[in-house]
């Protein structure tokens, strides 16, 4: 196996350019360049002094603190393969995780011990295993190299335009993909300030904004629609964000475009997953949105659309979306089929490309529903419930149906007070979409089921649902 330069060796040449400087800002710490990389190295001695060595896989389960970054350094430091697991793991699901990593040591708790330790300059061994939120099946452990994570945190960097100046709010899960480059290792490649605050809530992180001059945050959809309907936003002072991201699951056109009107600010679109680092996204610097795609190939990276039979579309077709990036994943752990295909990676999702190179999101190949013959894309439904005065948030599903084999059912979160009928919705959709797309079932829900990410957990949905008979039309 190839040796790369180890990832950490960049984060410790911008410590050594401010080691007096704020890092880390937690409720009950506030922790410099210098002291972060001290513990850090701390960390490293005391898991070498537990047998622990270069190439071993060390599972952490540790909160958004300072404990988390400094245990996730300290791994790196010692030439090991960093494995972030969530806190908020339900203990089968983190059983089936651990047994099939078989890591040299479970980290939960980090003691504030300051050291020193010569960092393995290069290494052999993956960075970094991002585990999936399992919302279609058995979670895997994609693997990820330390050029990756060196590609993907230049990238996320130059694409927010991150500086020293910087104040990043991090809320995200850090263990996931997006919370872990966007919100932290972007920042502290650039000597930015990160705040910790240990979880999301709306009216602190509104207070958070205003006390510490945030001036970068990275959230989800969910995020920015909780942050609007709170009692807080209206008077609040937000003038020292000059941008927030999203990421994880869509922002739709219109939360972008309400944020954009009261938060003074623009919303960074883009596109990623767990395999996959931001490779589409629109940037900072440029100052163009097109409301239906997702943004462009970022610097480094390629895109093309694949047809049904595997060979490439034609400009403005539409085919699954292919990706080819260098912080893409090498593999999934334990497993060993390839998932590159000539260093393309099939992302499952539908997509058209502009001549311009913007990429339009149409649908998903895995989440297609086949009812009678007829192919329905759950994106397209949901885009069109979301349209909806009444509807806040939609989920569309295949449920099991004994002549068509699968029907439309859709899941309908109200907007605060409203009360849609499904009647009503039913007729909405029937009038704007063909007939065998319209939902035959719908359920207005109070909330839809979300992984740690913010991305609503379909499976969820269709658990006990069981199939109902006699219902459903002839497409």
């Amino acid at each position: 196996m190839t040796s790369t330069r180890n990832f950490v060796c960049l984060l410790e040449e911008t410590a050594a350019r401010f080691p007096e400087k704020p890092a880390l800002l937690c409720p009950d710490a506030t922790l410099t360049y210098g002291v972060l990389h001290q513990r850090a190295a701390g960390f490293a001695r005391e898991l070498a002094a537990g047998n622990i060595g270069p190439g071993d896989r060390v599972a952490m389960v540790l909160p958004n603190h300072w404990t988390f970054v400094v245990a996730m350094l300290g791994v790196w430091k010692l030439g090991a393969t960093a494995v972030p697991l969530s806190p908020l793991l339900k203990p089968e699901e983190r059983d089936a995780i651990l047994a099939d990593v078989d890591p040299a040591a479970v980290v939960e708790h980090v003691v504030a011990r300051e050291g020193a330790w010569d960092t393995a300059a290069e290494c052999a061994a993956p960075a970094h295993f991002g585990y999936s939120s399992g919302s279609t099946g058995r979670p895997k452990g994609a693997v990820f190299s330390h050029a990756a994570l060196t590609f993907a945190n230049h990238s996320w960097a130059d694409m927010m335009a991150v500086t020293s100046e910087d104040v990043v709010l991090s809320v995200l899960p850090l263990p996931h993909s997006f919370g872990l480059n966007g919100s932290l290792l972007a920042a502290l490649l650039k000597g930015a300030q990160v705040v910790l605050p240990g979880g999301f809530a709306p009216d602190g992180v509104i207070a958070t904004i205003q006390e510490r001059r945030v001036t970068l945050f990275l959230g989800v959809a969910t995020m920015f629609r909780r942050l609007l309907g709170a009692p807080e936003f209206a008077g609040a002072d937000l003038s020292s964000l000059r941008l927030s991201v999203s990421g994880a699951a869509p922002c739709p056109w219109d939360l972008a475009s309400e944020w954009r009107r009261r938060a003074g600010h623009r919303i960074l679109r883009g596109y990623g997953m767990t395999e996959l680092f931001r490779p589409i996204s629109y940037l900072a610097s440029e100052p163009e949105d097109r409301p239906e795609c997702v943004g462009r190939a970022v610097p480094g990276v390629d895109v093309r659309v694949l047809a049904d039979e595997g060979v490439g579309s034609g400009e403005g077709d539409t085919g699954e979306l292919c990706i080819r990036t260098p912080a893409a994943l090498q593999g999934y752990w334990n497993d060993p089929a390839p998932v590159l295909e000539d260093g393309w990676f099939r992302t499952g999702d539908l997509a058209r490309i502009s001549p311009d190179g913007f990429v339009e999101i149409t649908g998903r190949l895995r989440e297609r529903i086949l009812r009678g013959g007829y192919s329905v894309f759950p994106q397209e439904v949901e885009a069109v419930l979301a349209e909806h005065p009444d509807v806040a948030e939609a989920a569309v599903v295949g449920v099991p149906h004994p002549e068509l084999g699968e029907e439309v059912a859709a899941f309908v979160v109200a907007k605060p007070g409203t009360s849609p009928g499904t009647d009503t919705l039913a007729a909405y959709c029937a009038d704007r979409l063909a007939r065998f797309k319209y939902p035959r079932h719908l359920r207005v829900v109070p909330e839809l089921p979300k992984g740690p990410t913010g991305k609503v957990v379909k499976a969820e949905l269709l658990r006990g649902w069981g199939a109902e008979k006699g219902e459903g039309e002839e497409p």
